[in-house]
């Protein structure tokens, strides 16, 4: 449960960061290569509607929302925080203490064949916090991430991270009295 209970906190972050996106702003660039501030949101959706159709035995199928893809904006549609808010509305509704345990969704199984659902909330909390600083950074918003997201994220990231074209690019160099966020965000190629 408290995987859970991160992945809620983070997604808090993220509605609120998006709430403070101006209108204008939707589409212009992130701290993402080649993504908006709209595609890195639709990319957050396309995890949730993952989780979604995962807990309800179907696979969602649409391919314009993992890392690399192009225009995963369109899942965010015209009102990015409506369509963030309904789908994590409707991921919340399905995520119960019964769904924890089962296997992680077929695309994630595939490169961690033992994954369960947690597992897979722990990929979508360690994505949601490093896109809410890439969407609140490129807006030059000031987004401290809460250390007790930042610790097991960046855990993770140590143990899964692919640095390839259109997913993490090489490690930065991060200051000597950098603290855990910074580190965290310099391992994944990011100057805070």
């Amino acid at each position: 449960m408290e995987t859970l209970d991160r992945h809620r906190r983070t997604q808090d972050a993220f509605d609120a960061v998006l709430a403070a996106v101006p209108p204008d702003r939707w589409d212009a660039p992130s701290a993402c290569a080649h993504w908006t501030v709209r595609d890195v949101t639709g990319h957050v959706i396309w995890g949730l509607e993952v989780l979604r159709h995962h807990a309800s035995g179907r696979e969602f199928t649409v391919e314009n929302g993992p890392a690399g893809s192009e225009k995963p904006g369109e899942l965010a549609g015209e009102d990015p925080p409506a369509v963030w808010r309904a789908a994590r509305e409707a991921a919340d509704a399905v995520v119960t203490g019964d769904l924890l345990g089962r296997p992680a969704p077929a695309w994630y199984v595939a490169n961690r064949p033992d994954a369960t659902v947690t597992d897979y909330l722990a990929l979508l909390t360690f994505d949601t916090l490093v896109h809410t600083w890439d969407i609140g950074s490129a807006l030059g918003m000031d987004v401290r991430m809460d250390p007790d997201l930042v610790a097991p994220s960046f855990s993770l990231a140590r143990l899964i991270i692919s640095r390839t074209p259109g997913t993490f690019g090489p490690r930065v160099k991060p200051p000597a009295d950098a603290d855990a966020q910074a580190r965290f965000l310099a391992f994944l190629g990011r100057s805070a």
